[in-house]
C-alpha cells in the first residue's frame, strides 16, 4: 500500500478489532485516537490526547494532531503530521535526533508532573511564612 496523504476522522468509543487504512478512530471517552500507520505497514498507532501527549482539534468538519506522529519503534519509523484530515510527511530523523526529542519529551512530562505539587508547596509555604512573620510582628507591634 502506499503512504497515505488523508485521513477521515470517525468517533467511536471504542475502537473496533480490525482497523481501516485511511481512518483515524478517535475516542473522546478514552481520550485517545488510534489508526493504521500512514506509511502502509499496517502498524497500529495509538495517539493518547494530554498536555504532555497529543493535542487533538477538531473544527466540526476535520482534525489534527500535534505534535507530529513519530513511529520511532516500527520498522518503517516513519514520521508525520495530521492537520486538518491531512497526513503530512516530514523528514526521516537520525538516531541522535529521535534521542533528543525523546529525551525533551521526558523532560517536558517530568515538568509537568512536577510543576502542581513544586507550586502548591511553594504557595503553601509562602502562606505559612506570611502568617508566621505576622505573628512575629503583631508581637513586637505598639499598641
Amino acid at each position: 500500500m502506499p503512504r497515505l496523504m488523508h485521513l477521515t476522522p470517525e468517533f467511536i468509543e471504542l475502537a473496533p478489532p480490525e482497523l481501516e487504512d485511511g481512518v483515524l478512530y478517535v475516542s473522546m471517552v478514552y481520550g485517545s485516537a488510534v489508526h493504521k500507520c500512514c506509511c502502509g505497514c499496517g502498524e497500529k498507532v495509538v495517539t493518547p490526547f494530554g498536555r504532555t501527549d497529543w493535542i487533538l482539534t477538531f473544527d466540526g468538519e476535520a482534525v489534527s494532531l500535534h505534535p507530529s506522529i513519530g513511529n520511532w519503534n516500527f520498522p518503517c519509523q516513519s514520521h508525520y503530521w495530521i492537520k486538518e484530515n491531512k497526513v503530512r510527511w516530514a523528514p526521516r530523523m537520525t538516531r541522535e535526533q529521535i534521542e533528543a526529542g525523546r529525551a525533551a519529551d521526558r523532560l517536558a512530562r517530568t515538568r509537568y508532573y512536577a510543576a502542581p505539587q513544586e507550586t502548591i508547596t511553594a504557595s503553601k509555604d509562602k502562606e505559612l511564612a506570611k502568617g508566621f512573620w505576622s505573628k512575629v510582628r503583631n508581637l513586637f507591634a505598639r499598641d
